[in-house]
């Protein structure tokens, strides 16, 4: 007890728990494009050779191909994107969840987001991953597979949008998928924000069984769950803790698979309030043997600047890289100046991109209240390039470093390991709704390669 107590000491001692930040160094860039679009499957239903049809006013369907254009939304300042919808065929568009393909060295799983944005927009986008490749030396992005979503089997057992068909394939409108953990025996775990909850895939993407998620005993529910509705009383509540857009983000698995820890985007509200409970996010483990929660349930703290989380992975059996972010897009050296709004003629970033970070965390290492400790960080707003290795700069201001490259993304949410040095981070580009890259142009899926080895031997 005496040699515990010691050690323990020394740890809290330690001058490694402060929180370091770490340089990275831009070591590869590849670039898959904006508009790259796949056909629907076999056995679709009709209905699903275009998308993005409900995407305009009132979510009123729009059968004309390109007649929407696409912009940034009131946050962004409305700038044009340069692309329209409704599209031809299914995007490919924004990654929200990146894991390693087993036994294929640079390949990897990567999950396409819900849709468009939200259930209402998204009942004509097919839910999907992919097996990509980054080349690095190239710049290209191959993609080796496709996988969609189904139901089959019948096991989800609330109403989808496919329900009367035999091949029962899911849409943005059922679920809003965000964190993906393959198997060793072939399935994969997903992490969805709607519910939220957990679904669990076999290799050909059918759903095997849907995990409601459990909090101290009860549901955890936001507001898009199936089995809340809107009260017949303009002045009853709808009782839910999670915030819209706000379930699980990010879902690491130990190294053996036998645990996740999914991890919710944003503070959860208090009991009986409209509130957050603080800000952390919180970080609830599930036993994938049982297929249950543990009810052990950990801590995260949101640091100043910072919105929410855009994803979470394991490098070992207890330290574990996370996104942090702002809502922010666009290089603060374009930012709008005071009192003035982005035009056609004059376009700026009224909300740029300030806090993007890649946090090493251990979940190891909590304190009496759950939180996890923060080991470092490095800033993905200031990577290092001194040998000219990104394949697009964008839109910058004419002062900018020439050896400095940044991630400039509203939405940042794919980071794993990919050796003892190099992590790969990827965006998820919210087609066609995000520009950050450029100012009046929808930003494509960008994979990174960042030599990090002081961040990962970092303890």
């Amino acid at each position: 007890m005496r040699r515990l107590l010691l050690a323990a000491a020394l740890f809290a001692a330690s001058p490694a728990l402060a929180d370091q930040r770490f340089e990275a160094t831009l070591a590869g860039h590849a670039v898959l494009p904006a508009a790259t679009f796949v056909a629907p499957p076999a056995g679709a239903p009709p209905g699903f050779a275009t998308s993005g049809r409900f995407t305009g006013p009132g979510n009123a369907r729009n059968d004309r191909v390109g007649s929407q254009p696409g912009d940034t939304g009131a946050l962004h300042g409305r700038r044009p994107t340069g692309l329209a919808l409704p599209f031809q065929g299914q995007p490919m568009q924004g990654f929200s969840g990146i894991a390693p393909v087993r036994g294929e060295a640079g390949a990897r799983w990567v999950l396409t987001d819900n849709g468009f944005g939200n259930r209402r927009n998204s009942p004509d986008a097919l839910l999907m991953f992919h097996k990509m490749r980054p080349d690095f030396r190239t710049g290209q992005v191959a993609v080796l597979q496709t996988i969609f979503l189904s139901d089959p089997n019948r096991v989800i057992p609330f109403h989808i949008v496919t329900d009367p068909s035999p091949t029962r394939f899911l849409t943005g409108a059922d679920f809003d998928l965000e964190a993906i953990q393959p198997m060793a025996d072939g399935s994969f775990w997903i992490g969805e924000e709607f519910g939220p909850f957990l679904l669990h895939v076999d290799a050909q993407g059918r759903v095997l069984r849907l995990v409601e998620t459990m909090l101290d005993g009860q549901p955890l529910r936001s507001p898009d769950h199936p089995a809340l509705s809107v009260p017949a009383s303009p002045t009853q509540a709808v009782p839910y803790r999670v915030r819209r857009s706000g379930g699980y983000e990010g879902m690491a698995a130990s190294p053996d698979g036998s645990r996740l820890y999914a991890m919710l985007e944003q503070p959860i509200f208090a009991p009986n309030s409209d509130q957050p409970e603080g800000r952390f996010l919180r970080v609830l483990e599930f036993d994938t043997a049982r297929a249950a929660w543990t009810g052990r349930v950990l801590r995260y703290r949101l640091e100043d600047g910072a919105t929410a989380i855009g994803d979470f992975n394991m490098i070992d059996d207890r330290r574990a890289l996370v996104i942090e972010r702002d809502n922010g897009e666009g290089d603060p050296g374009l930012a709008c100046a005071q009192g003035t709004q982005s035009t056609a003629d004059r376009p700026c970033f009224p909300l740029p991109a300030r806090f993007k970070r890649v946090y090493l965390i251990d979940l190891g290492a909590t304190d009496a209240e759950g939180f996890v400790r923060k080991i470092g960080h490095i800033d993905l707003m200031a990577i290092r390039d001194s040998e000219g290795l990104a394949r697009s700069r964008g839109d910058l201001p004419a002062n900018a470093p020439r050896d400095r490259f940044t991630f400039p993304f509203f939405t940042i949410e794919d980071v794993a390991m990919v050796d003892a040095d190099h992590i790969i981070v990827a965006n998820d580009n919210n087609l066609p709704f995000s520009a950050g890259r450029h100012l009046t142009r929808a930003d494509d899926n960008e994979f990174i390669l960042l030599r990090v080895p002081e961040l990962l031997r970092a303890r």
